[in-house]
């Protein structure tokens, strides 16, 4: 048994041909589609980056092991505590140790561990390789690793190897040399000029007139990504920045596949495609970046290509970036972890069967601090705080009909909020009876000083807003959280 992981960071399901995009984007991926199952609603359970794979590798979710954030407490592992024994729970359940379990020899090509100073990402793992730029890759750092490792170790049976490109990923760098396969394409057809002057109404991190975050500034470093988007031209600058990151991992991608045809294991190899989170591309009004516990962010691409079960085909149901690691067990016949959160989704891929989830639960706390429920057509959003977007308390989109979040429904749909809220209350109770702690981390990011990417900034883009006119909107901030004007500003 041959596996490769491609872990493709902020990986939007809908910019890739075979999930229907109009670009093309991605003729390397949708081949491996053609070949194999897609999902189509499959969701990290902890966004952004560093809790979707905490999630992903230690098999539970982050109010379990206390990741959901980006910084503080909430970026840590929770240590085991007493029952701790020689080795951490780890050795039993990080899903690199389960499949060495299985009897695979694990490998990862990632700078994941030393982007985020999570190292417990190396658990399980024989041989890992750091492309060392922290995050900041270009494919052409991270193929010639994978395509030394391949030519060396591809003919060798029973391998697991884990392949992490950044490209799609903010300031969307792909070499200006690659130049711009979509210069003549349409954009989206949802993003319309009234859309965007909508969009410059609004205020926040990453919304239309501050793209850098908090303010406009541009690097002549990073010449796909603009600091403001003012007009069509700085939205397609932005579009066919991401677009053009993806086509060119995509590119890459090919060259490894092609290495594992000549190698000889291409026809028995499994193949599965997925990402850490996707991206904000004007939903909510956020751009460039992945910020929310929305569909956008959190929807991401799940391909499995498995030589011997059937393929070309499409599943529906809901499932976890987390129930991938019991579906893996029970494909390769190994026992799972019980302290796993995951549900298999085995029967998907070698019956066809529908086994998704009733419903998922969200989560975000590095940009906002947020929980929403995906059920049936509909996503709900509960925000505890609003990392500055000035977010009602919830939110309620009809997202098979409105995937990018346009109208939002709450107050004419009261009675599906109360039956979300009902859902994230049982799901809550459960995961705390289930915890071995007391304290639900989302509550310890909001007591150490809210998200980590909103924390001492309130200051400064309060007079950004005032500076350029946006006074009412810098009252109404200042007015929800007067107290996170005590805290320092950030360097």
């Amino acid at each position: 048994m041959r596996i490769l992981y491609l872990d493709l960071d902020t990986l939007r399901p809908d910019h890739l041909g075979c999930y229907g995009y109009h670009r093309h984007t991605s003729p390397n991926l949708d081949a491996v589609a053609a070949e194999g199952t897609l999902f189509t609603n499959y969701y990290c359970s902890d966004a952004p980056c560093l809790p979707s794979r905490a999630a992903l590798f230690s098999g539970r979710f982050g109010i379990h092991t206390g990741v959901v954030g980006h910084g503080g407490t909430a970026a840590d592992m929770r240590l085991q505590g007493a029952s701790r024994g020689f080795r951490d729970r780890l050795d039993r359940e990080s899903l690199p140790n389960v499949l060495r379990r299985a009897g695979l020899y694990t490998v990862s090509i990632s700078p994941f561990a030393e982007r985020h100073g999570a190292w417990w990402f190396y658990a399980g793992f024989r041989e890992m390789y750091n492309t060392g730029k922290g995050g900041m890759e270009s494919a052409q750092d991270v193929t010639p690793t994978a395509l030394r490792w391949i030519e060396a170790n591809a003919r060798r049976d029973d391998w697991f190897l884990h392949v992490n490109y950044w490209d799609p990923h903010t300031p969307y760098w792909a070499p200006a040399a690659f130049g711009n396969p979509f210069a003549d394409e349409p954009l989206p057809e949802w993003l319309t000029p009234q859309v965007l002057a909508y969009h410059r109404t609004l205020v926040g991190p990453h919304t239309a007139c501050e793209i850098n975050m908090y303010d406009n500034r541009e690097s002549p470093e990073w010449p796909r990504y603009p600091g403001e988007l003012k007009d069509r031209a700085d939205l397609r600058r932005l579009i066919d920045g991401y677009d053009c990151g993806i086509r060119y991992m995509d590119e890459h991608l090919g060259r490894l596949f092609d290495a594992l045809q000549e190698q000889g294991v291409w026809e028995d190899l499994v193949v599965i495609v997925s990402a850490d989170h996707a991206e904000n591309l004007g939903e909510l009004g956020i751009y460039a970046e992945h910020a929310t516990a929305d569909h956008a962010t959190c929807r991401i691409p799940l391909i499995v290509r498995w030589p011997g079960l059937p393929g070309g085909r499409t599943d529906h149901g809901l499932h976890y970036n987390l129930d991938l690691s019991p579906t893996l067990a029970e494909l390769l016949d190994t026992e799972a972890p019980s302290a796993w959160d995951g549900q298999s989704f085995a029967p998907a891929l070698t019956r066809g069967e529908d086994c998704g989830r009733d419903y998922l639960v969200l989560s975000q706390c590095a940009h906002v601090c947020q929980r929403s429920v995906r059920f049936g057509p509909w996503l709900y959003m509960c925000t505890y705080h609003d990392g500055y977007h000035l977010f009602p308390e919830e939110m309620l989109y009809e997202i098979e009909s409105d995937p990018h979040e346009q109208r939002e429904m709450a107050t004419a749909r009261p009675e599906l909020c109360r039956e979300a809220a009902h859902r994230l209350e049982q799901w809550h109770a459960r995961m705390m009876r289930g915890s071995d702690f007391a304290v639900d981390p989302l509550w310890t990011v909001m007591r150490e000083g809210g998200p980590h990417h909103a924390r001492g900034q309130l200051a400064r883009y309060l007079e950004r807003l005032r500076a350029t006119g946006r006074g009412q909107a810098a009252a109404e901030l200042e007015r929800r959280h007067p107290e996170e004007l005590t805290w320092p500003r950030s360097p």
